[in-house]
């Protein structure tokens, strides 16, 4: 049986349903103005429902039917005249504090279709602080991302590094650590050394020979004409020079077949990556494009 109102004005509680409901009391006790109602409940017309939409992903379905939610909010599509749904541009406003307590119903406790947009207060030094679920991962993101500002890594995953499939654009490159002589209350800042290439380096000391052993990994890291090197002798001259090199070896000679004792330094590019595209035309990083060693908006001459 059915029985329809055109307004209804409730002084103590609304009730649908007959479990008991804690939060609102009853009796002489009860809360007036309060509402319970054991659901679901739709809010609004429905029609962007998907019945059966599992909460874990929101567009699959659940072969039983049920649906999404015990509370559905969808927009107001009333046409009558004194009615303001066009004029609506939001399903759902709060204001003061919301919290999600997700169980085990779907993996995700909060679904988000759509953009987002987070404004921080004074009231803690993070506008957003997100811990870990199951993995070590506290936040995965597929997709870019941008960063204005200061972006400071200080995870407890891979002994305190962070790993990116791909290059980091920066105004600078700094690692910022506790001093590790003068201790706690004093900083050590450095910065990367910057240059036009994507280049690595081999340091050591030659003592009593004419080679200089490269790392095995170089053959298949550098490409190999763009070797150099650099030779300081120890000790006295010994007019050494570089004969010649591959992929595995630097070939010294001194003057008259001295033992050569030396510090080096060999430089070469990487041959994994593209190349540097150093100067380019464009408005921001954006611009650049180094697919396939093609680069439409290198400046050159």
């Amino acid at each position: 049986m059915s029985i329809g109102f055109d307004d209804g004005i409730f002084g103590g509680q609304l009730r649908v349903g007959t479990g008991y409901c804690a939060p609102i009391k009853e009796g002489d006790f009860k809360i007036n103005g309060s509402a319970h109602m054991e659901g679901p409940v739709v809010v609004g017309l429905g029609k962007e429902i998907k019945l059966g939409a599992t909460g874990g992903d929101p567009d699959s379905e659940d072969k039983t039917g049920a649906p999404p939610a015990n509370l559905m909010v969808t927009r107001c599509r009333n046409n009558d005249k004194d009615c303001f749904s066009t004029a609506i541009k939001r399903t759902l406003q709060t204001e003061g504090n919301v919290r999600i307590n997700g169980d085990d119903g779907t993996p995700w406790a909060f679904n988000l279709n759509g953009n987002q947009e987070i404004k921080g207060n004074t009231q803690t030094a993070n506008a957003l602080y997100v811990t870990g679920g199951s993995s070590p991962n506290s936040i995965y993101v597929e997709g870019d991302g941008e960063v204005t500002g200061n972006w400071t890594i200080g995870g407890t995953m891979k002994s305190n590094y962070a790993t990116w499939a791909g290059s980091i654009v920066a105004t600078t490159k700094l690692f910022d650590i506790q001093h590790p002589t003068l201790g706690e209350g004093t900083r050590l800042s450095h910065a990367c050394l910057e240059g036009p290439e994507n280049g690595v380096y081999h340091r050591g000391r030659l003592r009593r020979g004419k080679e200089i052993f490269l790392p095995s990994y170089w053959k298949g890291l550098v490409h190999r004409n763009s070797i150099s090197v650099q030779l300081q002798p120890i000790g006295a001259h010994q007019d050494i020079i570089v004969k010649r090199w591959d992929d595995e070896k630097i070939y010294l000679q001194s003057n008259g077949g001295l033992p050569i004792d030396c510090f080096y330094h060999v430089y070469g590019e990487r041959k994994d990556v593209n190349s540097l595209s150093v100067e380019y035309k464009g408005d921001s990083h954006d611009d650049y494009s180094d697919e396939g060693n093609n680069y439409p908006n290198i400046i050159t001459g």
